[in-house]
C-alpha cells in the first residue's frame, strides 16, 4: 500500500497540486453567488426562455413610466415649504447702508434704504421658485409654524413675493419717482444694491422632504400581488413596461432570499467541488495521456493558467454584458493548446474549459453545443498554423457555424423560420470572430512569456531567406546543401513515425551553422586543397568537433529558440569523430589512444526529432561517398550506420523505439534510392 501511494503522489506532484489549488481558488473569486438561472431581458421584447413563475409571493410594482407620471404630478401640485431668515435682511441692508458713496444725497440714501427693507419683508425668493410661484393660479408657500407646542403647518401669500430681478427692477423704479434729486441709479449704487439682494425665502429643506415623501408613498407602495406559483412571463411573450418592473423585483427578491438563506455555504462548496472535479479531469488527463506535458511544470502551468484566465474572463464578460459570454472566442483555447501541443490535448481543454464556463451561462446546453461545434471544427480548420491567413480563414469559418448552430437551436425550439435570428446577436458572433483572428498576436505573446515555440515560429525559421541561413549558403555553400538534403530526409521520416515534421525540417536547417567559423575543414565546403593534411589527427578532431560549440554560440548570438539549439548540440550527441579516432589509432598502433580528444561534447539525443537527426545525418553525408547506388548498396550503408549508432549507445536518452528506427531505415533507404536512381543514358543523333 506504501509504495502505491507513492507511486501515485510523488514529490513531482505537488507543483502540480498548487497549480491546481491555485486555479481552482481564482475561478471561485469570480463565479456569481447564484444558485438560480440568471436571465438577460430587455424591454419590449419577447421573453425568451420558458414558462417563468413566481417562487413566493411577491408584490406588483408601478412600472418606470407610471413612477415618473406620478411623480411629476405630485411635484407639479406640490406646495413647497419654506422659511424666512430675518438675518439675511438685517445683515444685508446694514451692509448696503454702508456701501454706499460718501457723495450721494442723505435723502437718496435713506430712501434706498428702506425701498430695500420693504422687498425683504414683501420677501425675495431665488429663480426657480419665482417662476413656479408665477405658473400658479394661487401662488402660495407653506412654512412651519415656529412655535414649540404648535408644531404645525400654515399656508403663506406668496402672491408678493419677488425674485432678485425683480426686486431690483421694483426698487429703481420706485426710487426714481420718490427721489427728490429726479436722478437715476449711479453705477456705484446699482453695484452694491445687486449684491445686496439675495433671496431671504429659502427652502426648508426638511419639511420638505418629509411631506413630499409622504406624498411618494402612494406611488411607491404595491398595486397587487403575485401568488407563489402564478405565472410572470411566458416564453415569447412581449416583455412589456409593467412585466419588465415585474422581472425586476422577481430578481431582487430572489437575491434577498438567497443572502439570506443559510444554506449560501453549501452552494459555494458545491461550485468549488465542481470547480474542483473539473480541473482535476484536466490534470488527470495531463498526467495519464501526456506526461511529456504534465512532467514540464512550464508547459503545465501555461495550460492549466490559460483555462483559468479564460474562464474568468468569460464570467466577467457574463456579468458585464447581455450575452456578453458569446463574444468571448472560446475557440482560441484549442487553437493556443493546438500550437504548441497536439490536438487531443486542445479539444479536451476546449471541454473542460466550456464546461467550466458553463456554470454561469444562461442556456446550458445551448452554449454547451454551439461552443463545442465551433471550438472542434477550429481546431480541424487550423491543424497547421502557418500564416495569418489561416486564422482569417478560421474566424470566417467559427462565424458562420455560429450562425448555422445559432438558428438550428432556435428553430428546433420554437418549430418556426421567422425571428430565428437577431441583428444583435450577429453583431456578438461577429465580434467574436474578429477578436479570435488577432490570436496570432497572443501566440507571440505567450512564446515571449513561457519560452515556447510555435510551429509560426518554426516556419518563420525554415524560411531560407532568413539572413542567418542566406549567410550560411553564402559562407558555406557545402553545408547549406547538406542541410537542406538532411532537412528533407528527416522531414519524411518524422512523418513516417509521427514526429514533429516541421520541428525536425527546421532543425536541421540550422544544425551545422557553426562551421560557418572554419567551412574549409570540412569536406563539403573543400575545392581541392585539404587544411587537414598538415594537421595532427587530435588537432583535426578539435576543428571538427568545434563546430558544436559554435553552432550554440551562434544560435545563441541569433536569439534562436532552446529547441533549436537542442539538434545543434545533440546532432551528434557523444559520439566519436571516427575518421580521425582510427587514424590515430593506425599511426600509432602500440599506443593506447584516448577517445576524450576525439569525443562529441554531446548530450545525446533526448527527443524523437533530434535522434532522427543524427540518424539523416550521417547516413545523408555517407551516402555521397558510395560508389555503387544499388538497392544493396544503400541499404547496408543506412544498415551499418544507425545499427553503429544503437551499438554505441547514442540513443539511450530517446523516446525513440526500436519499430521507429526500422521505419525510419525503410524510409531513408527509399528516399536514397529515389534520389540517387539510374538514369538512361540519351543516345546519339547517326550523322
Amino acid at each position: 500500500m506504501r509504495t502505491s501511494v507513492k507511486d501515485a503522489f510523488s514529490r513531482k506532484d505537488f507543483p502540480k497540486i498548487l497549480i491546481a489549488l491555485a486555479c481552482i481558488l481564482l475561478i471561485m473569486l469570480v463565479i456569481p453567488r447564484a444558485d438560480h438561472q440568471s436571465y438577460s431581458f430587455e424591454e419590449n421584447q419577447p421573453w425568451k426562455y420558458q414558462l417563468l413563475t413566481a417562487e413566493f409571493d411577491m408584490p406588483i410594482m408601478r412600472d418606470s413610466a407610471s413612477v415618473r407620471s406620478m411623480r411629476d404630478s405630485i411635484d407639479a401640485r406640490f406646495i413647497p415649504f419654506v422659511k424666512r431668515n430675518d438675518k439675511i435682511a438685517e445683515a444685508n441692508i446694514s451692509r448696503f447702508s454702508k456701501s454706499l458713496p460718501q457723495e450721494v444725497p442723505h435723502s437718496d440714501k435713506s430712501l434706498l434704504t428702506s425701498l430695500l427693507s420693504e422687498v425683504y419683508e414683501r420677501g425675495v425668493v431665488d429663480q426657480v421658485m419665482a417662476r413656479r410661484l408665477k405658473n400658479r393660479k394661487n401662488p402660495t408657500l407653506r412654512e412651519m409654524s415656529s412655535s414649540e407646542e404648535n408644531n404645525t403647518a400654515r399656508s403663506i401669500d406668496a402672491s408678493k413675493m419677488l425674485s432678485e430681478a425683480d426686486a431690483f427692477r421694483l426698487i429703481d423704479t420706485l426710487f426714481v419717482a420718490g427721489s427728490t434729486t429726479h436722478s437715476r441709479l449711479s453705477a456705484e449704487e446699482i453695484h452694491s444694491l445687486t449684491s445686496c439682494i439675495v433671496p431671504n425665502i429659502i427652502v426648508d429643506s426638511i419639511a420638505d422632504n418629509k411631506y413630499r415623501n409622504q406624498e411618494y408613498l402612494g406611488v411607491n407602495a404595491a398595486i397587487g400581488v403575485i401568488k407563489k406559483g402564478q405565472r410572470i412571463v411566458d416564453r415569447g411573450e412581449i416583455i412589456t413596461p409593467q412585466i419588465y418592473t415585474n422581472l425586476n423585483t422577481y430578481q431582487e427578491m430572489l437575491q434577498t432570499y438567497q443572502d439570506s438563506d443559510h444554506n449560501v455555504v453549501y452552494m459555494i462548496l458545491a461550485q468549488a467541488s465542481y470547480v474542483a472535479i473539473l480541473i482535476s479531469i484536466m490534470m488527470l488527463f495531463l498526467r495519464l495521456y501526456r506526461p511529456n506535458v504534465y512532467n514540464d511544470t512550464r508547459s503545465v502551468t501555461f495550460v492549466m493558467v490559460f483555462i483559468t484566465l479564460f474562464v474568468m474572463f468569460a464570467i466577467w464578460m457574463f456579468e458585464l454584458f447581455t450575452n456578453g459570454i458569446y463574444i468571448v472566442p472560446f475557440a482560441t483555447v484549442p487553437i493556443m493548446i493546438l500550437v504548441f501541443f497536439d490536438s487531443r490535448t486542445a479539444i479536451f481543454s476546449l471541454l473542460i474549459t466550456v464546461i467550466m464556463t458553463a456554470i454561469v451561462a444562461t442556456f446550458t446546453m445551448h452554449f454547451i453545443f454551439t461552443e463545442l461545434v465551433v471550438g472542434i471544427l477550429a481546431t480541424y480548420s487550423l491543424r497547421q498554423l502557418s500564416r495569418r491567413s489561416q486564422l482569417l480563414r478560421t474566424a470566417a469559418i467559427t462565424f458562420i457555424t455560429y450562425l448555422i448552430c445559432h438558428i438550428t437551436l432556435n428553430v428546433m425550439e420554437t418549430g418556426e423560420l421567422q425571428n430565428v435570428i437577431s441583428l444583435r446577436m450577429v453583431s456578438i458572433y461577429l465580434i467574436n470572430s474578429v477578436i479570435l483572428s488577432f490570436a496570432y498576436v497572443l501566440i507571440w505573446i505567450v512564446e515571449k512569456i513561457f519560452g515556447f515555440t510555435s510551429i509560426v515560429t518554426l516556419v518563420e525559421l525554415s524560411d531560407i531567406n532568413n539572413p542567418l541561413l542566406r549567410r550560411l549558403a553564402e559562407v558555406a555553400p557545402g553545408t547549406f546543401q547538406h542541410s537542406m538534403q538532411v532537412s528533407t530526409l528527416a522531414a519524411e521520416a518524422a512523418r513516417a513515425i509521427g514526429a514533429n515534421t516541421q520541428l525536425v525540417r527546421t532543425g536541421a536547417l540550422y544544425h551545422d551553422i557553426g562551421k560557418m567559423e572554419s567551412p574549409v575543414f570540412f569536406t563539403e565546403n573543400q575545392h581541392g586543397v585539404n587544411p587537414h593534411d598538415g594537421l595532427s589527427p587530435e588537432t583535426s578532431a578539435r576543428k571538427i568537433i568545434s563546430h558544436v560549440t559554435n553552432g550554440i554560440e551562434i544560435a545563441q548570438r541569433e536569439n534562436l529558440p532552446a529547441v533549436i539549439r537542442n539538434f545543434i548540440s545533440q546532432h551528434h550527441g557523444r559520439g566519436i569523430a571516427k575518421y580521425f579516432y582510427l587514424t590515430a589509432k593506425n599511426e600509432n598502433p602500440d599506443k593506447e589512444i584516448s577517445k576524450e580528444p576525439f569525443t562529441y561534447p554531446g548530450p545525446n539525443p533526448r527527443s524523437k526529432e533530434t535522434t532522427i537527426l543524427m540518424m539523416a545525418d550521417c547516413v545523408e553525408a555517407a551516402s555521397r561517398s558510395l560508389k555503387d547506388y544499388s538497392k544493396e548498396s544503400i541499404d547496408t550503408l543506412v544498415n551499418k550506420i544507425i545499427d553503429s549508432q544503437v551499438a554505441d549507445g547514442l540513443y539511450s536518452e530517446s523516446p525513440i523505439s526500436f519499430r521507429d528506427i526500422e521505419t525510419v531505415k525503410e524510409t531513408f533507404k527509399n528516399r536514397l534510392a529515389t534520389i540517387y536512381h539510374s538514369r538512361i543514358a540519351y543516345p546519339d543523333a547517326k550523322k
